[in-house]
Formats: structure tokens, C-alpha cells, sequence
């Protein structure tokens, strides 16, 4: 039904078929937070919330978009002289991403894009990244250029840190491109290695949105990952991901206490993430709530990322939740979501504990999201 009426909105706006519907995932981070830009691991999910793009090859060298929900008009622009949208922000994900693949293909001409999907904006699940992997997946099918999910991955964090100007990591694009239903993924950012790691059964994710608006992501995002590039400079290392805990305390004398910190942060984070999906495949969510509020004390202390929100939230969770799961924040920082990881029979009393007490902590109402963990858009197949 929803595929339907996306192909007759389709032929309303371009007045033909749709060739192609092709859809992608977004993410979820478990545990991982800042490290994938320090070459790090992390181990994100992809989620059952999607973009949905529909398209069809055009004779001349135009791209004509139109996104659902959002957009007043057609987004235009020639293949040939890719420029960024002054106007709004959404036209330029596509048109970096387009730009950056003539790059590695040129045998593709115009298209026709029609756009869609219910993953929340700025809530820190990727609809960014979500988009740019929807958006190659259905041109590489269109026009059979056989673009393979990493190269997907590089081309849309590209065009995100060269052309829309977001220095994110890789993290994102990967999952999103090549996630495994009923998986995270333990990936390695220094060369793109990953495995498929069981959600553990009988459990459930649970995202909750404090809907505090994220307002000094950009700039503090950017700030600490030069304070890590400096670290890692200073102590002649290629990034923090080669450097051990026991080589930076012997340096602690020699760096400032914040950039000290901030370093143990990722290092510490890594260690997490390889022994959170040990956990996870032995079936110990025990353990694996005491790493992630290892990580969340971490992020709060170290990293200086966290809110008064997002602590609370993390609070009340875990209480509620009591030793059977595990709780932190996730994303960016300075507000966005809490990820939990619980059984399923938790859920309900989690939300009820949630719904009570966080409004009247903060004023505002938090947003749940249960996610099933899904299969990215270049392991799943497209429709014509």
C-alpha cells in the first residue's frame, strides 16, 4: 500500500513510473560513541526505520527531486555543475552524494527522485546517512553501475564531510549500506573489517528521544575531534586507536587535564566495544549494561558530551530496568537519544517509568522508539 501510493505520488510530480524503489535502514549505536573517527569500534545496528526512494532514469543529464513531507517544490540541478542548495539543507545530501559518485562512475545520466520516509529528523538515527545509501543503491541499479556496499559507504560519508560540511566518520553509511537483520555490527573504522554480531535473544532496543535539541553538536563535535587528532600528533601516533591506556598515563604529565581525558574516553571505548559484543554473543546482557554505563560515565566525565537530561534518562532506565540490561547515551551528545538494550518484557514498565518522571524533570516529552535491528539497503533487495 505504501509502495503504491509512492509510485502515484511518483507519477503525479514526473509524470511517469518509477523504475526502481529502493529503501535503507536507519542506525542505532549500541556502544562506540566518538571512536570511529579515531579509527576505532564500534557497534551500531541498523534499524527498522527507513528512507524510501523511488527514481527513474531521465534522456538528459538533469536530477530532478522532490521530497515528501517536506519539500514545496522540485529540487533541480545538472549533473555536470553540482552546486550546493543555498535555499535548504536536504537537496545538498543528494547532491553531494550524486557529485561524489561521478567520482567512481560516469555512465549514469539524469534521474528522477522521489523521496520518503518516517525515520525522526535530528533525532540521531541517521536519516542523513540513511538517504545518501538509499539514494546509490537505487542509481547503481538504475544504471547497473554494480556499486558494492563499502564503496556506497565511502562515497555518502564524502559527500557528507566535502560537501555538506558534517566531518563525520564512517560509521553511519557502513551499517546503514551493509547491516544484518537481527544484527549489530562490530565494525572496525581503520579498515572497514566488520562482523555480524546476534542481537541477544529474547531482547529488544529501546531508544528514547529527550528531544532536547542538539544545538552545539556541530561545533563541539569538530572541537574534540581536533583535541584527539592533537593527542595523537603530540604522542606520534597515527590516531588514538594505536595508542594503549598504559602509553597515555605515562604521558599524563605532558598533556593537559582535558586532553588527557578526552583521549582515555577512546581508548577506554574501544576496549568496551570489543568485549560489549563478546557479551552480546554470549547471551549476558548483565555484562553488557555494566559496559554500557561504563560508557555513559565516560561520555558524561571524559568526554563532557552528555546532558542533565540524558543522564536522567539514563537513571531512571536503568533503575527500572535493574541489572537485567543496559542504558546510555548515544550519538553526537548535547542532547538526542538514550539507547537501552533490555528483554522484551521490559519495555512497558520502562516507558511508564519514563513517561511519569521525565516531564516533570525537564519540562519536556521524551519520544520511544522500539527498534527491531534490520538489514542494510545492499543486503536487501530493491523493487522495481
Amino acid at each position: 500500500m505504501y509502495e503504491q501510493s509512492l509510485s502515484d505520488r511518483f507519477i503525479e510530480i514526473f509524470d511517469c513510473k518509477p523504475e526502481i524503489i529502493s529503501t535503507a535502514p536507519g542506525r542505532v549505536n549500541l556502544i562506540g560513541d566518538h571512536t570511529d573517527y579515531n579509527q576505532g569500534f564500534v557497534l551500531p545496528a541498523a534499524i527498522h526505520m527507513t528512507t524510501t526512494i523511488a527514481a527513474s532514469r531521465r534522456l538528459d543529464r538533469e536530477v530532478q527531486t522532490f521530497a515528501q513531507g517536506f519539500a514545496k517544490s522540485l529540487d533541480q540541478f545538472p549533473l555536470d555543475n553540482i552546486e550546493t542548495c543555498s535555499k535548504e539543507t536536504w537537496p545538498n545530501y543528494i547532491r553531494g552524494t550524486i557529485k561524489y559518485l561521478q567520482d567512481v562512475s560516469k555512465n549514469f545520466s539524469g534521474v528522477n527522485i522521489l523521496l520518503s520516509g518516517d525515520i525522526p529528523q535530528g533525532a540521531g538515527l541517521s536519516s542523513s546517512a540513511s538517504l545518501e545509501i538509499a539514494l546509490l543503491r537505487a542509481i547503481s541499479e538504475l544504471y547497473q553501475l554494480n556499486i558494492k556496499g563499502i564503496e556506497a559507504a565511502l562515497i555518502g560519508q564524502k559527500a557528507e564531510n566535502a560537501f555538506v560540511g558534517c566531518n563525520c566518520g564512517i560509521m553511519d553509511q557502513l551499517v546503514v549500506a551493509l547491516g544484518l537483520q537481527g544484527n549489530a555490527m562490530l565494525l572496525d573504522c581503520s579498515d572497514l573489517s566488520y562482523q555480524d554480531i546476534p542481537i541477544p535473544e529474547g531482547s529488544t532496543i529501546l531508544v528514547v528521544n529527550s528531544n532536547i535539541k542538539r544545538e552545539l553538536v556541530d561545533s563541539e563535535y569538530n572541537a574534540r575531534r581536533k583535541q584527539c587528532e592533537s593527542v595523537a600528533k603530540f604522542l606520534n601516533v597515527s590516531s588514538l586507536r594505536d595508542l594503549d591506556i598504559e602509553n597515555l598515563y605515562k604521558a599524563e604529565e605532558l598533556l593537559s587535564d582535558e586532553l588527557f581525558r578526552r583521549a582515555r574516553h577512546v581508548i577506554t571505548e574501544n576496549r568496551r566495544v570489543i568485549d560489549a559484543a563478546k557479551a552480546m554473543e554470549d547471551n549476558d546482557l548483565k555484562l553488557l549494561g555494566q559496559l554500557m554505563a561504563e560508557s555513559h560515565k565516560s561520555l558524561r566525565d571524559d568526554y563532557e558530551v552528555s546532558t542533565n537530561e540524558l543522564d536522567f534518562l539514563v537513571d531512571i532506565i536503568s533503575t527500572e530496568m535493574g541489572g537485567t540490561g543496559g542504558v546510555r547515551m548515544t550519538g553526537g551528545g548535547f542532547g538526542g537519544c538514550v539507547v537501552s538494550i533490555m528483554p522484551k518484557e521490559k519495555i512497558s514498565s520502562v516507558i511508564s517509568s519514563v513517561k511519569t518522571y521525565y516531564s516533570k524533570f525537564s519540562g519536556i516529552e521524551a519520544d520511544f522508539y522500539q527498534c527491531t535491528a534490520s538489514s542494510g539497503a545492499f543486503r536487501r533487495a530493491t523493487r522495481a
